[in-house]
């Protein structure tokens, strides 16, 4: 479901409609003039929704519990997805669903990339700008943003339509602010990128397809984005940086993740999507997690330790290596490979 202050909803739009934009047979019991008015994640679904279901065993019991009035499935599931979803539920197959949920979503949203600027002021008149508030040259501030109270903006910064920032918060030089709520007392240092399009691609027969990146960003209070950092907005849903959590220059951040407060990340960590940090996380220089892990309160990462894909690291440990492991065990194992080593390098020499 995305944001009306930052995307335009065209919808909405028949299931006849939606099954002819994609090639997709109507099946022969549903109601062809039934409407869907805008698209949302399986969770966040209503019988007003759209939504998909690729087949992922780890996405099935949310399958069967949403309350969407349509998902796109895949034909190799197709039997077995009508037999756990919900009653009411319009299933449309699709050879390749998220090539299918793109071109639903660009019905819905066929200008989701980046906003449009309309205006031929810098600073637009309908923009909200608190009282002591700083402004500096070369400022552009787009339609309907909101900034709060004594919030000081540097030259050079772009903060889209609808965007909202708190008071007293600081934003340096160069810095661009698309599709995102900031609290208050937050810090974005020069040339930090926020609230841009995931990193968001399906494959077919023409290339790859860009799936429409239609979430925000939120970032709570007192929080620091460094330089150069880039957190880009969510999919469907948000990307959430938590009250108090500071990062440092040059740390990608996905679509999706989700930060709790008072963590800490350290310069050239990256983030895949849907990526989530318990509270009080410390993740040193050079850390990459994959998609969907989940690292627990107070874990903490040594510099260019890392993760794969759907990985769930307990909290309150201390991590090292790359596939991450407990500090000592990683250390156990390093110096073990270092001792075989020395003696095999030994043996050679005593030949």
């Amino acid at each position: 479901m995305a944001d009306p202050r930052f995307f335009e909803n065209l919808g909405p739009f028949t299931l006849a409609q939606i099954c002819e934009k994609i090639g997709s047979m109507l099946p022969a019991d549903a109601d062809g003039s039934k409407t869907i008015s805008d698209l949302a994640d399986l969770a966040g679904a209503s019988p007003a929704h759209i939504t998909f279901f690729s087949g992922n065993r780890l996405l099935r019991e949310a399958f069967a519990g949403s309350g969407a009035g349509a998902c796109l499935i895949p034909l190799s599931s197709s039997a077995q997805a009508g037999k756990v979803s919900q009653s009411g539920m319009t299933l449309l197959e699709a050879a390749s669903v998220q090539h299918a949920f793109a071109m639903v979503a660009r019905m819905f949203y066929p200008e989701s990339s980046q906003p449009l600027w309309s205006q031929t002021d810098a600073i637009s008149p309908d923009a909200r700008i608190g009282a002591g508030t700083r402004i500096a040259p070369g400022v552009a501030i787009g339609s309907g943003a909101e900034i709060g109270e004594g919030t000081r903006i540097a030259p050079g910064v772009v903060i889209g339509p609808g965007v909202a920032i708190g008071r007293n918060c600081e934003i340096g030089a160069n810095a661009t602010i698309l599709h995102a709520y900031i609290g208050d007392r937050v810090v974005i240092l020069p040339g930090a990128h926020i609230g841009q399009p995931g990193f968001g691609f399906t494959p077919s027969s023409t290339g790859y397809i860009k799936m429409p990146q239609l979430g925000r960003v939120i970032i709570q209070d007192d929080c620091e984005i460094g330089s150069a950092t880039t957190i880009d907005r969510g999919a469907l849903g948000d990307t959430v940086i938590g009250e108090g959590s500071k990062i440092d220059n040059l740390v990608q951040i996905a679509h999706n993740c989700q930060i709790g407060r008072n963590c800490v990340i350290a310069g050239q960590a990256g983030l895949a999507g849907s990526v989530v940090l318990e509270d009080g996380v410390i993740l040193a220089g050079q850390v990459g997690l994959g998609d969907h892990t989940r690292v627990g309160a107070g874990a903490r990462m040594g510099a260019r330790s890392g993760t794969g894909s759907r990985i769930v690291l307990p909290g309150g440990v201390d991590y090292g290596g790359a596939p991450a492991k407990p500090v000592r065990e990683w250390a156990r194992e390093i110096h073990a490979v270092t001792r075989l080593a020395k003696r095999r390098t030994q043996d050679e020499n005593d030949r």
